[in-house]
């Protein structure tokens, strides 16, 4: 499984002070406009309730004013002797004059036992059924409505007595009134700041409402109140009112209801662009806040990206890479104590790997001591014999080419013990051409008694493509100990030995395959082929040749893996990294895997 990656302590940070901050912004928001609109409807439902009573005053004085007006009639003697004829025709002609005078625009005269004797009003030719509704009137307290003809009058009635009002004879009554309108009703309104709607049995009798806004108005269902005369929301079309209800049912032969709105536009207008205000404040604090976050977390959380980011160096052998000085002081202190553990880990992994190296030596000595005891016996009795005994020359050929070859393996075996024993010692960089390195490993291994008979081949791409920063002498002796492994193991194959090399580039790394038709690698030192001493099947070497190149390939920021293995077809490949390598961060990797076992 890949490592799991979590989220950066800089975007967690940011992200939480991005979000309470929108939170904020939005629960502000909220509370701020529903305290407003809590205020608004309060405010507008005083303003209303005022409203309606000065709505109220200002009819009282029209009512007023036609008490007035009608008691003066009332007062009229030509009036009083008209009424005691009792003469309903002779009352209706003569009493048009009376109306003129009053000029109200309902007017009307009724006998002592309130049969209405002749009655006017304005713009209706037919008054019967205005005759017919006055009565209700005598019924009803002050102030007095009638709703009759689709009309809602305010009116006054006046007794008429002969003599004193106190103890004088009643001759009849005298009726005034005057339409409520929308002309009436939009000065008010106009007085008052209101809307105002009058309705009977859901039938709207004067408004100053559109025709649209009182069509809503008039297929509501009754305003639900839970007290007389309290303000409620409601909407009419696209509008927002709050209304205040007055029965007025008590006052007229019909049920009457005055509706008082008042619109919510203004307020609305005050609410929205509260709510900018509010918005364009909390982007403001979103965005300083984030930048402020920004940079206090990159004072706090970088230098804990630059430890984090040394701990996980440390932990693929870079003891090299630089720590922290700066941030918190939580973070410093952090950051020493972690420098003091990585210098202990380092010096005490130092220690372990000298006294397993020393080990490892002894170890070595012990089994190369019978390789070099059979080479220097091979060169001490052939040198006898060639002091000792006439040779021929055929004869003396065969002595000296067996102690070159005795001689050979004791260089080699000497060679590979000192470069083992050398491990983690500084490594002589400098630009090579790998492709060049091969060739000469080639050149090398074709004077070996094992590669004879062998067929070498060797592929690789432009060399000027295989530049590698490296120690030109460590990585042909890597190649060098690949190809001959693969010599040696192709002798040993039923076909004719053959050995493939190949150089590629890939990715800054150079890959170097090795591959041989021999029977390929036992099973049982798979898993230990790159271990000192570890060889199967031959019947000379150290066992040191695969663990020299994957050592030199660890120094240079690579490997060697053993690809396939089976009879016909083994392949090794090793491979080295182009750039640098930081010495420190390969020696602790590098030490570890060769000095095991």
């Amino acid at each position: 499984m890949g490592e799991k990656r979590g989220i950066r302590t800089r975007m967690l940070l940011v992200a939480a002070v991005a979000l309470i901050i929108a939170g904020a912004t939005f629960g502000s928001l909220l509370i701020v406009r529903h305290q407003l609109e809590i205020q608004v409807t309060q405010d507008l439902s005083k303003d209303l309730t005022h409203s309606v009573a000065t709505f109220q005053n200002l009819e009282a004085q029209r009512l007023n004013a036609l008490e007035r007006q009608n008691a003066l009639i009332a007062e009229e003697p030509r009036l009083k002797a008209l009424m005691t004829t009792s003469d309903k025709p002779t009352i209706e002609d003569a009493g048009v004059e009376f109306w003129k005078i009053s000029e109200s625009d309902l007017f009307a005269l009724a006998d002592n036992r309130g049969t209405v004797m002749a009655a006017y009003a304005k713009d209706l030719p037919d008054t019967s059924s205005v005759t017919r509704d006055l009565p209700a009137l005598f019924q009803t307290p002050t102030p007095r409505y009638l709703v009759s003809s689709g009309r809602l009058y305010a009116c006054s009635v006046r007794p008429l007595y002969f003599g004193r009002d106190k103890d004088g004879v009643l001759l009849g009554y005298v009726i005034s009134g005057f339409v409520i309108g929308p002309d009436l009703l939009r000065q008010i309104s106009q007085a008052t700041a209101v809307e105002a709607v009058f309705l009977s049995q859901s039938r709207s009798l004067a408004s100053t409402l559109d025709e649209s806004t009182l069509r809503a108005m008039t297929t509501l269902p009754a305003i639900a109140q839970r007290e007389p005369d309290a303000p409620v929301s409601l909407t009419l079309g696209n509008q927002r009112f709050i209304a205040a209800t007055r029965d007025l049912s008590a006052f007229a032969q019909v049920p009457l209801q005055l509706v008082v709105l008042k619109s919510f536009d203004q307020a609305e207008k005050s609410i929205h662009q509260i709510d900018r205000l509010v918005l364009f404040a909390g982007f403001l604090a979103l965005v300083v806040g984030t930048l402020l976050m920004v940079w206090l977390s990159t004072i706090v959380t970088r230098p804990l990206e630059d430890l984090a980011t040394g701990v996980r160096a440390f932990g693929v052998g870079d003891s090299a890479h630089l720590l922290p000085s700066d941030g918190t002081r939580e973070v410093r202190e952090l950051s020493l104590a972690f420098a003091r553990m990585r210098d202990e880990i380092l010096r005490t992994n130092q220690a372990l790997l000298e006294s397993e190296r020393l080990a490892t030596i002894g170890r070595m000595a012990s089994s190369v001591s019978h390789d070099l005891r059979h080479y220097l016996a091979s060169v001490y009795a052939n040198s006898e014999f060639l002091a000792s005994s006439p040779l021929s020359e055929h004869e003396r050929t065969e002595i000296l080419s067996d102690i070159r070859t005795a001689v050979h393996g004791t260089t080699e075996l000497i060679e590979s013990m000192l470069i083992f024993s050398r491990t983690g010692a500084a490594v002589r960089r400098s630009h090579e051409l790998v492709a060049t390195l091969l060739e000469r490993a080639l050149t090398l291994l074709r004077a070996h008694p094992d590669a004879a008979g062998i067929q070498l081949n060797a592929r690789y791409c432009e060399p000027t493509e295989t530049d590698a920063l490296a120690d030109g002498k460590q990585v042909e002796r890597a190649i060098y100990n690949l190809l001959l492994n693969a010599c040696q193991s192709a002798r040993t194959g039923q076909n004719e030995g053959q050995v493939q090399a190949r150089v590629d580039v890939q990715d800054g790394m150079i890959i170097i395959e090795v591959q041989d038709n021999g029977p390929g690698v036992p099973e049982n030192i798979r898993t230990s082929l790159f271990q000192p001493f570890v060889s199967e099947g031959k019947q000379k070497g150290s066992g040191l040749g695969l663990t020299l190149a994957h050592c030199i390939a660890a120094e240079h920021g690579g490997e060697v893996v053993l690809v396939a293995t089976g009879p016909g077809e083994t392949i090794f490949r090793m491979t080295i990294a182009r750039g640098t390598i930081q010495h420190a961060a390969s020696e602790g990797a590098a030490q570890k895997r060769w000095a095991a076992g």
